[in-house]
C-alpha cells in the first residue's frame, strides 16, 4: 500500500533544503500500485536535482521502488534495478560483485530512477551507453510500456523523460553491462592512475576526486552542479579561445566543443558571491549551496545573476541542470 504523508516539510525530500512544504506526498514503493498515482503529480527520487522554490500544492510522488536482479550472460551482465534504489549504493554494489563498468559514475547523487532522466555521466561515461530498456507508467495513456534504449532519446543530460516531464513515470531500469571491461580514462586526473589498473581503482579514484571537489550535501546543502556544461560551435570556441587561451574544453563530435560551465563562473570571479543566504561554493563555482536560511528567491535570483553574467561575458546561454519547481510547475532561467 502507498504511504501518504499530509502537509510534508520538503526539506527532508530535496537536498537542496529549502523551507517549503507539500499539500500531499505519496511514497510509492511497488509497481502495482502506480495506477493509484494522481495524473498531475510530480515525481521526484533522492531529491539530489530538485530544488523546491516554494510551498507544493499539487500531488507529490516520491519513488520508492527497491530490488536488484542480476542475470548473466555469455557477453553481458544483464540487471534489472528497482528505480528507488540508490545510485551510488548500486554503483558500489555491482563493483564488489565484480561487474564492473558503472565506476567512473560514482558517488553522483539520487536515485537509479532519475538516471535516465537526466542521462548522467562523469569522467568520460554517460549511463546512455549501458541502458537496454526502460520501464515506464503512461500516465496519459494509462498503461505500462518499456521503452529501448532509442526509445529514450539520449543526449548530453537529456532525454524524453526530461523533455516531457509529467508523461512517464519510470519504475524500472535494466543495464546490460558488458563483461570485457575497458577502462575510460580520458578525464582529468584519471589519466594519472598507473599501469595496472583496475575497476576499483578508478572507482576509489573517482570517489576521492568528488569527495574532495563536491561538497557533502549533508553538511552544506546543495543540489550538485547547477548548471549544465554548455556545447558550442567549434567557431565560436576559437573565438573564446583567442580571447581565453586558458580555457578548458573537450572536443566532441560534429565539430563541437563542450566548456566547463564552472571555469566560465569562476573566471568572473563568482566563488563565494551570495544573494541572501544562497551563495556559489567557495572551492566549486558550478554549485550553488544553502549557507542556512537561503530562500526559494535567493536561489532563483543568485542563478538568474550567473546566467546573465556569462552570457554578457562570453556569449554563452547557460541551462540549469537541477530541476527548478514552484507552484506554477517547473520553471526556467
Amino acid at each position: 500500500m502507498n504511504e501518504i504523508k499530509r502537509h510534508y516539510n520538503l526539506s527532508q525530500l530535496h537536498t537542496f533544503r529549502l523551507p517549503a512544504k507539500a499539500e500531499s506526498v505519496t511514497f510509492l514503493t511497488s509497481s502495482e500500485q502506480v495506477a493509484q498515482i494522481p495524473a498531475d503529480a510530480y515525481v521526484i527520487g533522492g531529491g539530489s536535482n530538485t530544488i523546491f522554490l516554494s510551498d507544493i500544492t499539487r500531488p507529490l510522488v516520491c519513488i520508492r521502488i527497491k530490488g536488484i536482479d542480476v542475470k548473466e550472460e555469455a557477453q553481458h551482465w544483464r540487471v534489472k534495478v528497482g528505480a528507488g534504489e540508490n545510485w551510488h549504493q548500486l554503483v558500489l554494489f555491482l563493483n564488489s560483485n565484480g561487474i564492473d563498468g558503472f565506476e567512473n559514475l560514482a558517488l553522483i547523487p539520487g536515485t537509479v530512477g532519475a538516471a535516465p532522466v537526466q542521462n548522467i555521466g562523469a569522467y568520460g561515461r554517460d549511463i546512455s551507453e549501458f541502458i537496454y530498456s526502460v520501464r515506464v507508467w503512461d500516465r496519459r495513456s494509462k498503461s505500462l510500456s518499456n521503452f529501448s534504449n532509442e526509445d529514450c532519446r539520449f543526449g548530453y543530460r537529456d532525454s524524453i523523460f526530461k523533455q516531457n516531464p509529467m508523461r512517464w513515470l519510470i519504475l524500472e531500469v535494466e543495464f546490460l553491462i558488458p563483461k570485457a571491461w575497458q577502462p575510460e580514462l580520458s578525464y582529468g586526473e584519471l589519466k594519472a592512475l598507473e599501469e595496472p589498473i583496475s575497476a576499483k581503482d578508478i572507482l576509489d579514484k573517482v570517489i576521492s576526486i568528488r569527495s574532495a571537489k563536491l561538497p557533502d550535501p549533508n553538511v552544506l546543502p546543495n543540489a550538485g552542479s547547477f548548471f549544465k556544461n554548455p556545447v558550442v560551435s567549434q567557431k565560436k570556441f576559437e573565438s573564446l579561445a583567442a580571447r581565453f587561451p586558458t580555457i578548458p574544453h573537450f572536443n566532441l563530435p560534429n565539430n563541437e566543443v563542450k566548456l566547463a560551465a564552472g571555469w566560465l563562473i569562476d573566471n568572473l570571479n563568482l566563488k563565494g558571491f551570495s544573494i541572501g543566504d544562497a551563495s556559489v561554493h567557495k572551492q566549486q563555482a558550478l554549485v550553488l549551496v544553502n549557507n542556512g536560511k537561503a530562500t526559494g528567491a535567493d536561489v532563483l535570483n543568485l542563478a538568474q545573476h550567473i546566467k546573465i553574467s556569462v552570457y554578457d561575458a562570453y556569449g554563452i546561454e547557460l541551462e540549469a541542470e537541477v530541476r527548478l519547481l514552484d507552484e506554477k510547475g517547473l520553471i526556467s532561467l
